[in-house]
């Protein structure tokens, strides 16, 4: 018979023994320590609470509020085809066992999960080592300029191109901002990295460069002999990369980066709101002790049957506090999951095969939009499955996607409301989900909003 727990909350009676269990007479007394001047006076601005039947309605009627349309939306979220199996999988019981992996005899399920997905990342970049999923790509970002930091011992500076999504750059001036640490960004040259200028500004102090393809213009940039140069300052390179890409497209590992990062959206986790998503990081073997969080290890059980384990954790984040390399202590396992069973369930031949659509699809839609309306693109560079319109201002660009919007289309992302420097640009997605008829009408409704 299956037992069943209560999630009822503590009643007044449970309160008053826990409360006389430890001398104090209310709840307040427990914050007695707390200064008055910094406790809050006044009640939180939120709603009372609801019943689980007011919540389900009130759900539902935001849910009515949604604008059903057809999405062409990147920037790091991407609509693409996800099978029916990947839920199922993710679901399996014997794979979503304890959430915490410590004691390994009853977390085989989860720690399988995190070896599969570690053991496929690193197929997919090219690079030996990979951890435990982190929150987003660009959290992976911030954690790989950590690793840098800790191996090039008095580095004081991180390099980061302009090309990069404005989000990550965000998240390392965020983590690094009152460290002493100095995030510079290089300028870029149009719509790729100006080279010329990372050259210029690396030197002694520079513990890593940070650059990404395809960029947040959707444009493939050419990294070769990038890692030569920075090496030469004894300098990480860190690139990041969206995976679907990596089936067709260089890895990371392929052009010389020490670490590889980004997220896992793409496999088999839907866009929802924006997250909850996957962050991957990879590097070489001689990082290994360097890396955040944990990695899994395959290994033999009492019984001589195959069995996983945790090989490697940085318990310093423990006990060091500002000092550790890392203080990411936990992974998103069951979306870490979906990945993985996408990555299993496609395989390469099939994680191929949805890149060649993405990449045939965008370049279909961006020569008719180029042919049969006025529309610029903001480069002629070569680009994966996501190019940048150019409207010159920001009124231009938003006037289109609304006018597509009330014709059933996301039309894309205004790069000006990630960063302002890019006021005017509008990227366009274009994933293997999306149909022959879909993209015309696309092209359709853009020549009538522009008309």
């Amino acid at each position: 018979m299956e037992r069943q727990y209560s999630y009822v909350p503590h009643t007044e009676d449970d309160i008053k023994a826990m409360l006389a269990a430890v001398g104090a007479h209310d709840i307040a007394d427990l914050f007695a320590d707390i200064p008055e001047e910094v406790t809050l006076q006044e009640g939180l601005a939120i709603p009372e609470g609801m019943s689980e039947s007011e919540a389900f309605s009130y759900m539902e009627r935001l849910s009515l509020m949604n604008t059903k349309c057809i999405p062409f939306l990147g920037c790091g979220i991407y609509d693409h085809i996800i099978p029916s199996a990947v839920k199922q999988v993710a679901a399996t019981p014997a794979l979503v066992t304890a959430y915490t992996p410590y004691q390994p005899e009853i977390s085989q399920g989860v720690l399988q999960g995190i070896f599969e997905f570690q053991s496929m990342v690193c197929r997919l970049t090219g690079m030996q080592v990979s951890n435990a999923s982190l929150y987003d790509g660009h959290t992976a970002a911030a954690e790989a300029a950590a690793m840098a930091l800790q191996s090039k011992r008095k580095s004081t500076d991180i390099l980061v191109s302009q090309t990069v999504h404005p989000f990550t750059r965000r998240v390392l001036e965020t983590y690094y901002r009152h460290s002493g640490i100095s995030v510079q960004v290089i300028p870029s040259r149009s719509d790729v990295t100006d080279m010329e200028n990372l050259a210029s500004m690396i030197n002694a102090d520079t513990a890593c460069v940070i650059l990404q393809s395809p960029n947040i213009f959707g444009i493939l940039e050419d990294f070769t002999g990038v890692a030569d140069v920075v090496h030469q300052h004894k300098a990480l390179l860190v690139i990041s990369s969206n995976p679907m890409t990596l089936g067709v497209c260089r890895s990371q590992g392929s052009w010389g980066a020490d670490i590889a990062v980004g997220d896992t959206q793409p496999f088999g986790i839907p866009a929802s709101f924006g997250g909850p998503t996957v962050g991957y990081i990879a590097a070489t073997e001689k990082l290994l002790r360097k890396m955040p969080g944990r990695i899994v290890g395959e290994t033999t059980d009492a019984d001589g049957k195959r069995a996983f384990v945790l090989t490697l954790q940085a318990r310093e984040q423990h006990i060091k506090r500002e000092r550790a390399t890392s203080n990411i202590c936990s992974n998103q396992a069951l979306a870490a999951l979906a990945s993985a069973s996408y990555m299993a369930l496609a395989g390469p031949a099939g994680i191929r095969e949805a890149g060649e659509q993405c990449f045939s699809k965008a370049h279909f839609l961006a020569a008719e939009l180029q042919e049969r309306t006025q529309t610029v693109r903001y480069s002629q560079a070569p680009f994966f499955h996501e190019f940048t319109l150019d409207f010159s201002s920001k009124p231009r660009a938003k006037a289109f996607l609304e006018g597509m919007l009330d014709r059933g289309i996301a039309a894309g992302v205004h790069l000006g409301d990630l960063a302002s420097e890019f006021d005017g640009l509008v990227a366009v997605a274009v994933t293997e989900k999306r149909t022959r008829e879909e993209i015309d009408r696309y092209v359709q409704s853009a020549a009538e909003v522009l008309a």
